[in-house]
């Protein structure tokens, strides 16, 4: 095991065969693993550390909690020590204040990237910014105890870590509406029953189905599930026609590939 990062409440370490896993762990355990701007940018240098060899992300949390979601510190008028207040950020001029959110939504953006499969590994609460995380990954195996909540709007917020697309993606516009006006808890049954899980498996089980999992994904040649990992992800936003033509074109470079023939 490769220890990358251990900043911040993340830490990151790099295993599996020929390093192709890493695991990024939320630890600050005492404060429910709740985030604030340097947990996002220990996150995002993450994601910018990991080597050519993974192929799979995972993300799982130390304590009780997956997490808790954002520090509430930043709603006091003094904020939190390396991070803008809310009071602050209100008062940021349109463009500077854009930056600022697009700078921590890199945490949350590189789990999808067509060369990684990411799996989250998610028990406890999940709420906010939390809830968001777990969307940010391809994959969520869950204990039983979960229980996911968007909490946002009873703060007065969006959610604006890059969850909305996910979250309409595997439940649907009007359950996706009403889960985050109302900040309901979906705990672990509905979770599996409407998408949010692949999987929920009992607390002390979900590190063994994690690495089960892991292992299935490895098992596959890396760049055909780069390929199918692309076909998907893209695939609601082509017309029918377009999501055949690039299975045309994806299938002729595995075949060249395999064939010996490619570039």
């Amino acid at each position: 095991m490769t220890e990358l990062l251990n900043k911040d409440g993340v830490r990151v370490v790099l295993g599996g065969d020929g390093d192709s896993v890493a695991t990024v762990t939320l630890d600050n355990p005492a404060k429910r693993n709740a985030q604030t701007a340097a947990t996002w940018r220990a996150l995002a240098e993450a994601g910018r550390l990991l080597p050519g060899s993974v192929r799979v992300a995972v993300l799982r949390a130390e304590g009780k909690s997956f997490s808790a979601g954002l520090d509430l510190g930043v709603i006091s008028p003094e904020g939190i020590p390396g991070m803008p207040s809310f009071h602050e950020l209100a008062r940021y001029p349109e463009d500077r204040l854009d930056g600022a959110i697009a700078e921590y939504q890199e945490a949350f953006t590189w789990w999808r990237r067509n060369d990684i499969v990411s799996l989250a590994a998610v028990h406890g609460h999940a709420i906010g910014a939390g809830f968001q995380l777990a969307l940010a990954c391809d994959l969520r195996v869950c204990a039983d105890d979960v229980q996911f909540a968007m909490r946002e709007t009873g703060l007065g917020l969006v959610p604006d870590l890059g969850g909305t697309r996910p979250l309409v993606e595997l439940v649907g516009y009007a359950r996706a509406l009403e889960i985050c006006a109302t900040g309901r808890f979906v705990r672990a049954e509905e979770a599996e029953r409407v998408g949010l899980a692949n999987l929920v498996v009992p607390r002390a089980a979900l590190d063994d189905a994690v690495s089960d999992l892991t292992g299935a994904l490895l098992a596959a040649p890396r760049d055909a599930v780069v390929e199918t990992k692309a076909l998907l992800r893209g695939a609601l936003s082509r017309s029918y026609d377009e999501q055949r033509a690039a299975e045309r074109a994806a299938q002729g470079r595995r075949l060249r590939d395999l064939a010996g023939v490619g570039e």
